[in-house]
């Protein structure tokens, strides 16, 4: 696999974009994250944001107090990435509507044809 492709996979994996997303606003602790994320587990979570430290989007702030305390926030390469991967969602969004009549369209052609 390409290089680029690899890193494309992990900016738009089902939980890259959410993270890349939220820490758009603000840093967050692991906990914040996976509670603005919903539905992800601990395990993904960490897996995921190792991946994306590991490609230089995100940083990795461990403090060392007790109990430990450790920040999420994007590079400014992770910035970019994010901005661009907002901008997806958010056309995605508004174009949600398009897709549904798309998809209704496609579905009663297939149900014709299967006829």
């Amino acid at each position: 696999m390409c290089p680029y492709r690899l890193v494309l996979e992990h900016v738009t994996s089902r939980w890259g974009v959410l993270i890349l997303i939220a820490l758009l606003d603000r840093p967050h602790r692991f906990s914040e994250l996976r509670r603005a994320i919903g539905r992800v587990s601990e395990k993904m979570l960490a897996q995921t944001l190792q991946t994306l430290e590991r490609d230089g989007l995100v940083h990795r702030d461990a403090k060392p107090v007790i109990p430990p305390r450790v920040d999420y926030s994007l590079t400014d390469l992770g910035r970019e990435a994010a901005e661009q991967v907002r901008d997806l969602a958010n056309w995605t969004q508004d174009r949600m509507g398009e897709v549904r009549k798309a998809r209704e369209a496609y579905d009663a052609d297939a149900a014709r044809r299967d006829r």
